[in-house]
């Protein structure tokens, strides 16, 4: 049998119902609250259409031509220039726990720095353990509050890193 092709690669317009898809099974699985997270925010079903500035990016986890995950570099709303917000990090069951988000994870780091932000926000919610210990791991410090304004109500985790 071969060995699946995996790629870490920018979005793709053809990408976005695949993703679509991986983000909202998410919320079901981990039973997040659909309002006040990215469920209900108006750029989920068009990803690609979302991260085409020239300060924001976004990757996805393709294997064999199927989209298995992603994560994105954005400013973050509302708040100051120089920090971003790694944003809309989902993986689907079949590929976690393979170091995939980590890989990912550092690929957003390394572009926030190379798109000249010099702190990363990450917000989330508590049930999502696995993406909170990638965060600590990388050093990331919780914060009392929300910064900017995501619009995610529900998040109840909020976590910054100087770059």
């Amino acid at each position: 049998m071969s060995k699946d092709t995996i790629v870490i690669r920018e979005i793709e317009p053809q990408d976005n119902a695949q993703l679509e898809q991986v983000i909202r099974a998410c919320f079901h699985e981990f039973k997040i609250p659909l309002e006040g997270t990215a469920f209900s925010d108006k750029e989920t079903p068009k990803m690609y259409e979302s991260y085409q500035n020239n300060n924001d990016i976004y990757y996805v986890i393709d294997v064999n031509g199927e989209i298995m995950g992603g994560a994105g570099v954005k400013p973050l709303t509302d708040f100051e220039s120089e920090i971003c917000e790694i944003q809309k990090m989902y993986f689907s069951p079949k590929i976690r726990g393979q170091g995939y988000g980590k890989l990912l994870f550092e690929k957003c780091m390394q572009s926030a720095a190379k798109l000249g932000y010099h702190k990363c926000y990450v917000e989330s919610a508590p049930q999502l353990k696995a993406a909170i210990h990638i965060y600590e791991h990388y050093g990331f410090k919780h914060l009392n509050e929300a910064l900017g304004n995501t619009g995610h109500f529900s998040c109840g985790v909020w976590m910054l890193k100087e770059l």
